[in-house]
């Protein structure tokens, strides 16, 4: 068995994990409509999240390439996955008793979800990198910029608590998310 196959199973544990916790809270709004009261903001992260950890599945098929791991590479990967199943259980905490509903706990939550994802989008500059200098040449500016947006756009989410940015925020990252994945991986390259 080769070592990124080994690596692969790990990553493919935390991220099925992690869709998994989303669309489990998803289902909750079908099986218990008038238990807790969505929020379409808190719906759109999610959705986002969803998107975020099938394109980082995807982006991860470009660890094939290396050859020389180690347990510190190993390590890494784990910690930088298990932030997706961090970021998706802070959407969908096991009980919001708490809370009015997903409105109040979102942005109650807020500091927590949009550091999380921040510290997600830093860690995807080592990732990158763990792929080798040429592909993040090959990703370009357009990569550092894409990684800049989204952090300065956490560090903000984290101190506005304004429903128009907010929505705003969501509404241009899945735009921007999804031309970007477009462009980048519309076919898988051999």
């Amino acid at each position: 068995m080769d070592k990124f196959f080994h690596i692969r199973m790990l990553m493919g544990i935390l991220l099925g994990l992690s869709i998994t916790h989303l669309l489990k809270g998803v289902v909750k709004f079908v099986e218990h409509p008038g238990k807790d009261k969505p929020y379409w903001i808190h719906l759109l992260w999610v959705f986002y999240l969803f998107l975020l950890i099938a394109h980082f599945w995807w982006w991860e098929f470009s660890l094939h390439t290396l050859t020389n791991w180690n347990f510190l590479s190993y390590f890494y990967l784990i910690v930088y996955t298990a932030f997706f199943f961090v970021s998706a259980s802070l959407l969908f905490p096991d009980q919001i008793n708490d809370y009015t509903g997903y409105e109040d706990y979102f942005y109650s939550r807020r500091r927590w979800f949009f550091g999380a994802l921040g510290l997600t989008f830093l860690l995807d500059i080592v990732d990158t990198l763990l792929k080798g200098v040429n592909h993040l040449t090959h990703l370009g500016n357009e990569y550092l910029a894409y990684i800049l947006l989204h952090v300065i756009g956490c560090l903000l989410a984290m101190k506005i608590r304004d429903e128009r940015f907010h929505g705003a925020f969501v509404i241009i990252v899945i735009v921007y998310q999804i031309i970007f994945i477009y462009r980048l991986y519309f076919t898988l390259e051999s």
